[in-house]
Formats: structure tokens, C-alpha cells, sequence
């Protein structure tokens, strides 16, 4: 059980640091090592992410820090919790359209490495693109809601997606994107696990290897909002870039092994 624990812990660290939750490491790390069902893995990994998202913009707010934007935030935000409940519905009609967990999984691990790729090119791409500044509250709920959605239909919490719309429509900086998103984040998650445990829809799992992987992302989350403050925006946008690129190839190989199997 120790390998849950480190693997939270270590996606949870980057996370923090990058403003991706650490879910899109977790579940395509965890579906790679076939420890758990697919379902289970991204049960666990929402919570695991909402722990370390809860930590994270909690001591943000009692430390009165200014990074995120609740004029922008809060609607991104709150579209996002909307989307996570459409994309947990969303998964549950894919789930049962296939007789086993592999036929949702090729495709949740296919469009990972389809969006994983996608970010890549926007993220090296980033300052030759032209941003917008978008502040209609309207317009950032149904861009939330987008982000919501995806995220939960992957299992990822998140993600780097979260970064490039970030980047994109309201021009942040990356370290601002950065506490903007885990906002979204924590909102996202905890919305879908309400609804997840208001439709009696939790998979099985074993209560000892959630408490060590919550105990990660907490840890993480401490972490990584330590280097957060004290690596330079250049350093954290190299580490994302190698993160995009770990992150496409275990998703390949993923997508390949559970069409296999």
C-alpha cells in the first residue's frame, strides 16, 4: 500500500507546485500499476485531489494571499462544480455501455493523451499567442463549466487544461494561474463527491489506502506550495513541460493496454 501513498504524495507535490491538482498524474500512474479497478482509481483520486485542493486554497485564504481572482474565480469555479456533476453523469452512462472497466478506460486514458497533447503544444506555444481578458461572469461560469465537466469525466481533478484556459481567456501569469486553478479544483471535486455520495454511486475501496493517499495529497500540498513561492515562473513552466510529456506516454500506453485487454 505504501506505492498509493507515494505516488499521491509525488503528484500531489507537483500539483501544488503547477496548479494541475496532481489527479492527472494519479490516475493515469495508478491505471499504469493496475492496482485498483478504474472506477475505484478515480474515486480515489478525486478525493485524494480535494484534499490537497482543501489544503492549498485554505491556508491561501488565511494567509489573505491575492492571487486568485474571485471576480473570475468564484464563476469559474462555481460553472466548474456544475460541469463535475454532468461529467460524473457522463461517465456513468460511458461505464455502462461496456460489459468491463477496460472498454472506459481506453477511452478516458485515449482523450487524456489527446488533451495532454494539445496543452503541450499551446503551453510551448504560449507567448507567441495572442490572450484575451475576459471578465463577463456568464462567459467564466460556462468556460468553469467546460473545465468541470472534463475533469470529472477523466478522473483527473483537473489538470493542465485548467492552466491553458487560465492562460488563454483571462492572460494570468503562471503562478496566478496556478491558485486560480486549484480554486476551481476544490470546488470541482468536492461538488462531485457530494453528488457521488448522494447517488450511492461510491465504487469499493479499501478505507486504509484512501486515509494514506488523503495524507499524501495533504503532504503535497504542503510541499508543494512551499517550492511553489520560491521557483521562478521559468522553472515552473519547464517542469510542466515534462510533466506533459510523462504524462502522454503513460496515457498511450494505457489506452493501448486496456483496448488490449
Amino acid at each position: 500500500m505504501l506505492i498509493f501513498f507515494l505516488v499521491s504524495l509525488f503528484a500531489s507535490t507537483v500539483g501544488a507546485i503547477c496548479g494541475i491538482g496532481g489527479g492527472v498524474i494519479i490516475k493515469p500512474m495508478l491505471d499504469l500499476l493496475h492496482l485498483e479497478k478504474v472506477t475505484t482509481i478515480s474515486f480515489l483520486s478525486g478525493c485524494t485531489v480535494l484534499s490537497m485542493s482543501c489544503y492549498s486554497v485554505g491556508r491561501s485564504m488565511l494567509a489573505k494571499e491575492r492571487q486568485v481572482s474571485l471576480s473570475t474565480g468564484t464563476p469559474l469555479a462555481l460553472g466548474a462544480a456544475a460541469g463535475g456533476l454532468l461529467g460524473s453523469r457522463l461517465f456513468a452512462y460511458v461505464k455502462a455501455l461496456f460489459h468491463n472497466s477496460n472498454g472506459v478506460g481506453t477511452i478516458q486514458a485515449a482523450c487524456l493523451a489527446i488533451v495532454t497533447v494539445c496543452t503541450l503544444i499551446y503551453t510551448v506555444n504560449k507567448n507567441r499567442i495572442h490572450t484575451l481578458t475576459v471578465t463577463n461572469k456568464a462567459i467564466c461560469a460556462v468556460v468553469g463549466l467546460a473545465l468541470g465537466c472534463m475533469s470529472s469525466f477523466l478522473g483527473i481533478g483537473g489538470g493542465p487544461i485548467n492552466l491553458v484556459v487560465l492562460y488563454y481567456f483571462f492572460s494570468m501569469d503562471t503562478k496566478t494561474a496556478a491558485s486560480n486553478s486549484l480554486y476551481i479544483i476544490f470546488f470541482g471535486q468536492l461538488f462531485n463527491l457530494i453528488a457521488t455520495l448522494a447517488a450511492r454511486d461510491v465504487p469499493a475501496f479499501r478505507p486504509a489506502v484512501l486515509a494514506l493517499m488523503v495524507v499524501g495529497g495533504i503532504g503535497g500540498g504542503m510541499l508543494g506550495r512551499t517550492l511553489n513561492k520560491k521557483l521562478s515562473d521559468c522553472l515552473l513552466d519547464r517542469l510542466f513541460v515534462v510533466l506533459m510529456l510523462v504524462i502522454i506516454g503513460i496515457s498511450i500506453c494505457n489506452a493501448v493496454r486496456y483496448a488490449g485487454g
